[in-house]
Formats: C-alpha cells, sequence, structure tokens
C-alpha cells in the first residue's frame, strides 16, 4: 500500500461512517509520518483504521471496504475496522491521524506475531525507530512488571537482529543501525 491508497481508504471509511476524524492504528500508520516509506514496510493491503470519537462505528467501515468487499476487489486494497482498544500504546499513544512511529512499533512488539516483529525489524534497520526510544515506552505501559520485562527481553532480541543482519550495511554507510531521527508529520483525509 502507498500514501495514496491510505488516503483513498481514509476517504471511503469517512464516508461510510459519515465522521470526518479517523486515526490509523495499524502497519500502515507509518506512512503518516513516513509517506516515501521503504517497500519492506508497505507489504500490507489492509490498513486499520477506526473513527476518533464513533469507534462503534468500525463495524459500518469493515463492511462497507473491508476485506472482501467490493472495494477490496475493485482496488485492491481494504480498511479493517477496528477501535481503540486493538493496539496496546502508551498513554500518550495517538497524536494526529495516524500512529506515530515508535507508538506504532511499541505495538508491533507487544503483538509479536512473527510479521510484527518482521515489521518492528525493518523500522528499525530502516532508522525510523529508535531502540532507546522504545525503551523508554515500554516503561509507561499499564502492565505487570513480568509482562514488560518479556517484552524488553523480546526488544532486546529484535534489535540485536536488526545489527547482526545490518552490519555490512552499516560498514558501507559508516552509521550504526539506529542514529536518531527528528521526522513528524500526520495523516489528514
Amino acid at each position: 500500500m502507498n500514501r495514496a491508497a491510505l488516503e483513498h481508504i481514509l476517504r471511503a471509511a469517512a464516508a461510510v461512517a459519515d465522521v470526518r476524524d479517523l486515526v490509523v492504528i495499524g502497519s500502515q500508520a507509518v506512512l503518516g509520518q513516513f509517506p516515501e516509506a521503504p517497500d519492506a514496510l508497505l507489504a500490507s493491503i489492509e490498513a486499520d483504521v477506526f473513527p476518533r470519537h464513533a469507534p462503534e462505528k468500525s463495524d459500518l467501515i469493515d463492511g462497507a471496504i473491508g476485506e472482501l468487499s467490493g472495494f477490496h476487489q475493485a482496488f485492491g486494497y481494504y480498511a479493517h475496522g477496528v477501535d481503540d482498544t486493538t493496539a496496546t500504546l502508551p498513554p500518550v499513544g495517538r497524536s494526529g491521524w495516524c500512529l506515530e512511529v515508535h507508538d506504532l512499533a511499541i505495538s508491533t512488539l507487544v503483538a509479536g506475531r512473527e510479521k510484527d516483529l518482521a515489521f518492528l525489524r525493518a523500522l528499525l534497520r530502516e532508522t525510523m525507530a529508535r531502540p532507546a526510544v522504545l525503551r523508554d515506552r515500554l516503561r509507561v505501559l499499564p502492565m505487570s512488571m513480568d509482562r514488560r520485562e518479556m517484552l524488553q527481553e523480546r526488544l532486546r532480541r529484535v534489535d540485536q537482529d536488526c545489527r547482526i543482519g545490518s552490519d555490512d550495511r552499516q560498514r558501507s554507510a559508516g552509521v550504526g543501525c539506529l542514529p536518531a531521527m527528528n521526522m513528524t508529520g500526520v495523516l489528514r483525509p
């Protein structure tokens, strides 16, 4: 999916749900902050969205422009209507139309499926997310200490995978795997 496709989904979802304020929380939220994100981060054909002030209308979105709908068949991508409890986020999570990349990374870390961890590795390899920021955000997640420690260990392993997998790139570029980034932006339908 690319930025134009995400904007198309948002316009369609807003029309279906008769709302103006939508939030993108899935992997394609990366397009809000990084409109030209690398292909490795754009493999998904679905955008997880919900109306900010009416999450109960997500079912309308899912039914009208969701998976296997006429919209999906016509365009090759679709909306997945979710709600504000779908992603595990730090308390300051949604600051705009799309999750900030570190909040998105935390959400994928918590989900922990292989596709989520592959996405997180790509964010780290592309230097779009920083492990230090992720560790800080993990500290404020409302969860048990045992779960937090398990997630910290998972992050350590993913970061290590990134560093091992990018040694050649680091040497040729003369930089570490995870330099600081200062990019912001939101997506408006």
